[in-house]
């Protein structure tokens, strides 16, 4: 085996990089989304032993709708770059960039084992150009090929080294190759089929058997004539280690997988649940397809499922003349290479090991795979493509009449392919190019269709998503997905009738519940979403309640492990004010999965309707738990804790409010609730920050607007609070509070009592029962020194509040005034002073601080689902009300404000008694 130089590395890695540049501009498309972009696994808060349980998409191996894709090596590949990167996505196709390089280079020293220098660089030359190769390499899901193909090639080649000198055991290539196999295996799963082409290159390459002459040996043993030779001995103890060692793989990977196989629709597999011959006519015409890709890479798909292929349902369809002639070229390349010794036939035999052995577990043989055809899985049967392309290359160019004519070929197809690969990694751009260039391939497979109307709704263009998504009813008018997306779209079009006909249009193609069968057999779980769906859309009409409540409750007798139906129906519940069986519903689903910190999450809000704050924040602090940058439940339970009025939480509730706004900057709210903690610490100069911050994210922040300007009137900032109160009134004009704070600084402090009556005058346009705008308008009155009209005022005002003793005794003081000075002149404050100078404001007392705003008591809960599995969005923003219940805080405050404007009335009335 020769060994490899620079200058070959160089050429290799420059091929690589100049085709492949391209990929560094393209984004996260197709299977991307769900294994980056919506995969937890990558975050540096998931445990790291996470990977080890979880399938290739984040999904739990003990779940049935996992996919039994089990890589937990390339998964860790992808957090590195998470790491380092987050979710830009040129760092990722850099690195998948790099590992084909790597792949090209090693793939360069295995052909030296078969081939000359020359024919070993053109083949790995056609290996690193290779149009097919773009699936797996522009993709960043191809990692998983990638990474496979470095150890599989890595395993292979200490192998070889194996043999020692008398043909003897060397058992440290041994021990490294079962090693570098089951990394392989962990990267993707057909890492385990080096074993086999180790078994051929040890008996037909190593020991160099023929078939003819290893039928004799054996036959030779077993009637007696002679003993097992040496080397034979030699080569069966070698062979078992190695079976021992992937038998004992495969079992730990059953075990991994629980035994049990991943559910496939006819959807993704159609020949899957074909009968005979049906199923086994099509099956073997995919051969010949897939031998087609890689002699013809010029139409390539990104998706090849569903109608891409018709099923061969004859055996008088013209396409099986192509699996018969393939069968038949590749019988007679097997005879020549088992039949016969010498280097072109051990050439050709390993070339064919390589193609066929790795290709095994995708091609439907033996077992049914979730896709039809899929490019990336030829990556490593492509490398025995291009070796025996080489070697026939040269066996061609060694005849002097073709070998211009050999090197002209030659060079036309590795530009070319070049010239395609390049071009092809614009089409991974984005979904969009990704799947219309799909379509100019295949336009009858609905899954393209339903990927561009995807492409296209994740832009908001809905009207053309529409289009796109009718058209997959239309090629595939079963298919229960594409009739979800139509509904999806009309209900974000707000076309409500025609979602919900949509909707029950996929409904009525789910196959009836057969007793006793399992429905996770039949259909795909996503599709049961319809039900979600359906649900979510007629509970906005207040009268179908109990109806979409049907609805959840048919879904969760379908599957009683449906953990989104128990969420959906927890909701649904609250909103009919049934908290307990809310409660029941998430505690159901909490049983399913405890590490949910969303279910948490909503258990904490059914206790906060139940009346059970503390009940609340242990359910809020076991969702932090799980996940402690859970935007709301940091949220929530801050508000919580500052309700409580317990002085020893205010901290933490400083703590959470402050990673709060950490994780989402732009929002007000996280800003104003920090100032509300800052004014109960009684930390003035800090509140002022926190609230300005909230008003300038949100101009029109109606509690910040309005806690500014008290925060301003309780810290002799009166004037200040002017602009504030302007500003507010101007977004709100019927502020009532706001309209009495800015009454009572105009009357006390810019001593302008026309402006503070027509505020008062406008409270009472409003609220014409307003005791405390009624009560300030008399003082008003009082002020302009017209004494009846106070005392009239002053009597309208105490019939609307009996009971309260000050409106009384201004009554009387008023009364007493005017009998005292007669009707002829009006009567003066004492020593030139009115009721407004310092010291005696107008009482404001129903003028009340804002403690908090509202905490979101919507649920988390899952939107309408495409058809393509996708992780939930978290929903719910707080609006800029003001809080409707008082704590009992609050209500001390209250007390205290009350207190002191009847010291203030009391002054009041000593200056009035005192003339």
């Amino acid at each position: 085996m020769a060994d490899i130089n620079l200058k070959e590395i160089a050429l290799i890695v420059g091929v690589v990089t100049a085709c492949y540049w391209n990929s560094l501009f393209c984004g996260f498309v197709f299977d991307d989304v769900s294994a980056i972009l919506d995969n937890k696994d990558l975050h540096p808060s998931t445990p790291l032993k996470t990977l080890f349980q979880n399938d290739f998409w984040g999904t739990p191996m003990s779940e049935e709708r996992s996919h039994k894709s089990y890589r937990p090596l390339t998964v860790l590949t992808f957090r590195l770059n998470y790491l380092f990167s987050e979710l830009k996505p040129m760092s990722y196709h850099l690195l998948n960039t790099i590992f084909h390089a790597v792949v090209s280079v090693i793939f360069l020293k295995v052909c030296k084992l078969f081939l000359d220098n020359r024919s070993s660089m053109i083949a790995s030359l056609l290996f690193a150009v290779h149009p097919i190769h773009t699936e797996a390499v522009t993709g960043v899901v191809g990692r998983a090929e990638l990474l496979s193909s470095i150890f599989f090639l890595a395993a292979f080649l200490s192998y070889t080294k194996s043999k020692g000198p008398n043909n003897s055991i060397v058992w440290t290539p041994i021990a490294l190759t079962v090693v570098l196999v089951a990394i392989a295996t962990l990267c993707k799963e057909q890492g385990i089929t080096v074993v086999g082409i180790c078994c051929v290159y040890e008996v037909f390459i190593a020991q160099g058997y023929t078939l003819p002459l290893l039928w004799t040996t054996v036959g030779q043993f077993f009637r007696g004539k002679s003993s097992i030779p040496f080397s034979m001995l030699q080569t069966l103890i070698k062979l078992i280690v190695l079976m021992f060692s992937t038998l004992l793989l495969v079992v730990i990977r059953v075990q991994v997988i629980q035994s049990q196989l991943p559910v496939f629709t006819r959807f993704d597999n159609p020949a899957a649940v074909s009968p005979t011959p049906t199923r086994q006519l099509t099956f073997n015409y995919l051969l010949p397809l897939n031998a087609w890709l890689l002699l013809n890479p010029s139409e390539l798909c990104c998706d090849w499922t569903m109608g891409t292929i018709p099923l061969i349902e004859s055996f008088l369809d013209i396409r099986n003349l192509a699996t018969f002639t393939f069968f038949c070229f590749l019988g007679a390349l097997g005879v020549f290479s088992l039949r016969y010794p010498g280097d072109s036939s051990k050439t050709v035999l390993m070339a064919l090991c390589l193609m066929a052995l790795p290709f095994i577990p995708a091609s439907n043989l033996f077992f049914p795979v979730g896709f039809v055809v899929a490019e990336r899985v030829l990556y490593v049967p492509s490398m025995g493509f291009c070796i025996l392309v080489a070697h026939g290359w040269q066996k061609i160019s060694n005849k002097s009449v073709l070998k211009k004519l050999s090197w002209v070929c030659l060079s036309m197809v590795i530009f070319t392919h070049a010239l395609k690969t390049l071009h092809r990694n614009w089409d991974w751009e984005s979904e969009y190019t990704l799947f219309m260039s799909a379509l100019k391939v295949n336009k009858n497979n609905a899954k393209l269709w339903n990927n561009v109307g995807h492409a296209l709704e994740n832009e908001k263009n809905f009207e053309r998503a529409l289009k796109y998504f009718l058209q997959a009813t239309h090629v595939q008018p079963d298919d229960i997905g594409a009739h979800m997306n139509v509904g999806r779209t009309y209900k974000n079009l707000n076309r409500t009738k025609e979602a919900e006909e949509s909707y029950m249009m996929a409904k009525s193609l789910m196959p009836q519940i057969i007793p006793g069968k399992k429905y996770a057999a039949r259909i795909a779980p996503n599709h049961l979403n319809v039900y979600i769906n359906l649900a979510n859309l007629i509970r906005a009409n207040e009268s179908r309640l109990e109806e979409a409540d049907q609805l959840y409750r048919q879904a969760i007798s379908m599957r009683p492990d449906f953990k989104q139906a128990y969420i959906s129906r927890g909701e649904l519940l609250l909103k009919m004010n049934k908290p307990l069986k809310a409660k029941e519903a998430y505690l159901k689903a909490l049983e399913l999965d405890r590490n949910n910190a969303d279910l948490w999450y909503n258990l904490a809000i059914v206790h906060i309707e139940l009346k059970e704050p503390n009940e609340a924040l242990k359910n809020f602090n076991h969702a932090l738990e799980l996940n402690p940058k859970h935007k709301l439940a940091l949220f929530n339970s801050a508000i919580l804790m500052q309700e409580s009025g317990e002085v020893k939480l205010r901290p933490e509730a400083r703590k959470r409010l402050l990673s709060y706004i950490n994780e989402e900057p732009q929002d007000a709210n996280g800003y104003f609730n920090l100032g509300m903690l800052a004014m109960d610490d009684k930390k003035d100069s800090e509140a002022e920050m926190w609230m300005k911050k909230a008003i300038k994210l949100q101009a029109d922040f109606r509690s910040a607007l309005f806690n500014l300007a008290l925060l301003y009137s309780q810290t002799a900032k009166e004037l200040m609070a002017l602009p504030i109160l302007e500003e507010l009134l101007r977004h709100y004009p019927d502020h009532i509070k706001g309209l009495i704070l800015k009454g009572d600084i105009l009357m006390n402090q810019k001593k302008d009592i026309l402006g503070a009556k027509k505020c008062f005058e406008k409270i009472l346009e409003m609220d014409p029962s307003n005791v405390q705008g009624k009560h300030n308008l008399c003082v008003v009155y009082f002020e302009e020194k017209d004494l009846l009209k106070a005392e009239r005022c002053l009597v309208e005002t105490l019939a609307l509040a009996p009971h309260e003793e000050y409106i009384q005794r201004h009554l009387n003081i008023v009364r007493d005034k005017i009998s005292s000075s007669g009707f002829a002149e009006q009567p003066v404050s004492p020593a030139g002073k009115t009721s407004g100078v310092e010291g005696d404001k107008i009482p404001n007392e129903n003028v009340k601080e804002v403690r908090s705003e509202p905490r979101p008591t919507q649920i988390i809960k899952p939107s309408d689902n495409k058809s393509q599995s996708k992780s939930n969005k978290l929903l719910g923003k707080n609006t800029d009300k003001e809080t409707p219940h008082k704590t009992t805080k609050e209500i001390k405050e209250i007390e205290k404000k009350r207190v002191a404007a009847l010291k203030r009335l009391e002054e009041i009335e000593r200056i009035l008694n005192g003339e």
